[in-house]
């Protein structure tokens, strides 16, 4: 059985360079048009610690994320958030805006954007 491709990002990035990514992310969120209004602002720190631990699961690392939260249903547990093509392209803007700001191959932050569309396009829920 061949490895995920994607665990070799943990591999390269490390859970700090993941941590890192997602502090990025989340700095552009408040401000977002379209993102911010998503996140209660009493509630980022925890969205963020989802985030981070999600990507850190995805990517190969540690399964903190399925010991608290169980399988991902990723659909399921945005369902209640109406995400449209603009809401997944303003996503992918700003976690390459992210991925701008760690150190990154451009091998990796290829396959990176790679799961990222794909993930984003799936989330889509509304017309």
């Amino acid at each position: 059985m061949s490895e995920d491709p994607l665990h070799r990002l943990y591999i390269n990035l490390g859970q700090q360079g993941i941590t890192d990514l997602v502090a990025a992310f989340y700095k552009q969120v408040p401000g977002d048009d379209i993102l911010g209004p998503m996140y209660p602002s009493d509630e980022m720190d925890a969205a963020e610690a989802r985030l981070r631990d999600f990507l850190i699961f995805r990517l190969g690392g540690p399964q903190t994320y399925i010991e608290q939260r169980g399988h991902p249903r990723l659909r399921m547990r945005h369902m209640p958030f109406a995400i449209d093509v603009n809401a997944r392209n303003r996503w992918i803007a700003l976690m390459t805006n992210a991925l701008d700001e760690i150190e990154i191959s451009a091998k990796d932050r290829e396959l990176m954007l790679a799961f990222f569309e794909h993930l984003a396009t799936f989330m889509i829920n509304r017309q």
